[in-house]
């Protein structure tokens, strides 16, 4: 059940990133909209590809690497809120959701691992 909603979160997230980075587009930002279009929606695609994986290692990895791009996704918010392409409540919604991810990815990763000795 918790994977469920890791995967729900996941996708909603993404719709999320994609909705973000249509508005940083139309106001011509292309550097970062690229980074966080990649990194934002990669969550969830290894968090996917994770259910699929080919045995614990293979699960804790792509969940480990969901977790660095939930990293790298906090870092692409924080710059975009300091430089004004979105204001502060855009910015707390999404890193809200973010950390969320972030939480609930250390925590699959704690207990894969935990069932894999």
């Amino acid at each position: 059940m918790k994977e469920n909603k890791l995967a729900e979160l996941s996708m909603e997230f993404s719709m999320d990133i994609i909705n973000l980075v249509k508005h940083l587009k139309s106001n011509h930002e292309s550097i970062i909209s690229n980074q966080i279009g990649r990194s934002g929606t990669s969550i969830g695609a290894n968090i996917h590809e994770a259910q699929y994986a080919q045995g614990k290692k293979d699960f804790v990895s792509k969940l480990e690497n969901a977790l660095k791009e939930a990293s790298e996704t906090g870092y692409w918010l924080e710059l975009l809120h300091k430089t004004n392409y979105i204001d502060e409540q855009s910015y707390k919604a999404l890193s809200a959701k973010c950390t969320s991810l972030r939480v609930m990815l250390i925590a699959s990763c704690r207990t894969a691992k935990e069932n894999t000795k």
